[in-house]
Parts: structure tokens; C-alpha cells; sequence
């Protein structure tokens, strides 16, 4: 049986995949017309557009689709939510109630999406969790001021792209890039209100503990864990197995493997002795 190409993925015969080539950022998609309900691209009659502003309810849950969205027929799908235009869900996907899937999402197989989730420009790997009121791939707050005093807005115009078998935590925000791509590495695990700004790349197997707030265009190695309230700063680099104690704030980049804490962010041992100098250092006391 011949493919059959709808907005710009080919569709053919072959049992579902997905593959995501990581280094050119681009996505394939590859659905069994057995497996996958797929709308043609039919040109609108009023020359509105390439596709109708049709919503249909899918069988599996009641939520609602657009007629070019792509969606495995095991994917679940509940009252309330809604799949856009071009989005692709893959088997197994569960969508919970009150979740907006933006157009051009994918969500790759196994992922559970929560209630109230809210996901646009971005790809999403398989397997994922991801916790009611996480909002994902909205704009990243970039402005500069012009020749006449006034605040510019910068575009963002690029996607986040989340790896495999990451977890996602309540409330939690990720920004879309501006001029690369934000990215979560595989078996990562982000915890409640934790945000990530524009353009930052983290690594796999990384830790973020509630409160975590990464301004944009860091870099974050592999392996590494940040305690609650960690603040980093704006296009700082964190090599690979840093360990950082809670309410630490990491203002320059860090080369080293290690445990680090306090503000700015120092060795363990050196801010352990500083805490404890302090402790020990007599009150004065006005007579």
C-alpha cells in the first residue's frame, strides 16, 4: 500500500515509530493506517486555509481532536481535552482532562499527561509522566529596550524537546527556546514549581527538587542534582555530577565534579566551614 503524506509526515503501511534524531532536530514519523486515525489535508472551500476548523470527538475517553491531528487508536484521550491541528499521540498516550494539546505537539507512546496540562511547540519522548498544570513551551521572557526607552519583546520561535522516561512534577514551567532548542535528557526527574527558562539544555539523569529556577541558556550536565530552591543563573555551564544543597545559588560556571552550596555557590567544605565560622563567632551585646 502506497504512503500517503499528511502535513508533511509520511504515513505508510509499516507498524508505528517514532524516531528523533537528536542532533538535526528533526522528527519522522511513521504510521500503520491499521494502527493510527489519519485525516487528509483538505483545502477549505471560503480560502480560509489548508485545513477546516473541524473538531471531532475521539472514541477512546471523549476528548476532543482536530481532523489532522494523527492519534494512535489506543491512546486514551478524556473529557475535556483537546488535541490540535498536526499534533501526533502515539500508542498508549493517556491525555487527562482540561489538557491542551498545541498544534504540531508529538507525544511519543507510553507518556501520561495529568489534568490541566497545557503543551505547545514542543516533543515529547516516551514513557514520560507529566503532573496536572505543567505548562510547557510557552514563550521565555526575553525583552531588550529600544532607542526610545521602550521594553521590545524578543521572538521566541523555537521548541523544547523532552527525552525519553522524564518526569515532570506539578505546576512546573519550561520555556521555549530563541535561538536553540530547551531540552530535558533522558530519565530525567523535575519535581513541583520548578522553572526552566528559554534555551537551557539539561542533561540526562538530572535531579530538580521543588523551587528550582534555571534562568535562561545554561547548561547543565549529566547527573546532576539540585536541592529545593536552587537558583542558577543566566548562561552559566554546570559540568556533568555536581551535586548542589538546597537554597544555593550558582552565579559562575561550575568545572568541577563535587557537592556545592551557598551563595554564590562554593565548594561544600568551604561553605561548611563558613557556616560554622559564623556559628561560632561571639554576639556582641550593647552594654
Amino acid at each position: 500500500m502506497a504512503g500517503k503524506r499528511v502535513f508533511g509526515f509520511a504515513c505508510s503501511a509499516s507498524s508505528p515509530f517514532l524516531n528523533f534524531n537528536r542532533n538535526a532536530n528533526l522528527l519522522y514519523f511513521l504510521a500503520s493506517p491499521r494502527h493510527f486515525s489519519i485525516f487528509s489535508a483538505s483545502s477549505s472551500e471560503d480560502g480560509c486555509g489548508p485545513f477546516r476548523d473541524n473538531f471531532q470527538k475521539w472514541h477512546n475517553g471523549g476528548g476532543t481532536f482536530h481532523e489532522s491531528a494523527c492519534i494512535d487508536s489506543t491512546a486514551l484521550v478524556e473529557v475535556g481535552a483537546v488535541v490540535h491541528s498536526e499534533s501526533v499521540v502515539g500508542p498508549n498516550v493517556r491525555i487527562g482532562s482540561g489538557t491542551i494539546v498545541g498544534p504540531s505537539v508529538t507525544i511519543s507512546h507510553s507518556t501520561k499527561i495529568g489534568f490541566n496540562v497545557a503543551l505547545s511547540n514542543c516533543c515529547i519522548g516516551d514513557s514520560c509522566v507529566i503532573h496536572n498544570g505543567v505548562c510547557i513551551g510557552q514563550d521565555g521572557f526575553g525583552f531588550y529596550v529600544d532607542g526610545d526607552g521602550n521594553m521590545i519583546k524578543k521572538p521566541q520561535m523555537l521548541n523544547v524537546i523532552i527525552g525519553n522516561h522524564v518526569e515532570i512534577g506539578a505546576n512546573t514551567c519550561i520555556d521555549r527556546g530563541s535561538w536553540r532548542d530547551t531540552v530535558i535528557g533522558d530519565n530525567s526527574k523535575i519535581d513541583n514549581l520548578v522553572q526552566i527558562g528559554h534555551n537551557v539544555v539539561i542533561g540526562k539523569n538530572c535531579m530538580l527538587c521543588g523551587q528550582v529556577g534555571i534562568a535562561g541558556s545554561a547548561n547543565i550536565g549529566d547527573y546532576v542534582t539540585m536541592g529545593g530552591r536552587v537558583a542558577v543563573r543566566d548562561h552559566v555551564s554546570i559540568i556533568s555530577k555536581v551535586r548542589l544543597a538546597a537554597a544555593s545559588c550558582v552565579t559562575k560556571d561550575i568545572k568541577e565534579p563535587g557537592d556545592y552550596g551557598g551563595f554564590p555557590a562554593i565548594s561544600i567544605h568551604k561553605w561548611r566551614r563558613q557556616v560554622a565560622s559564623r556559628c561560632q563567632t561571639p554576639v556582641r551585646r550593647n552594654p
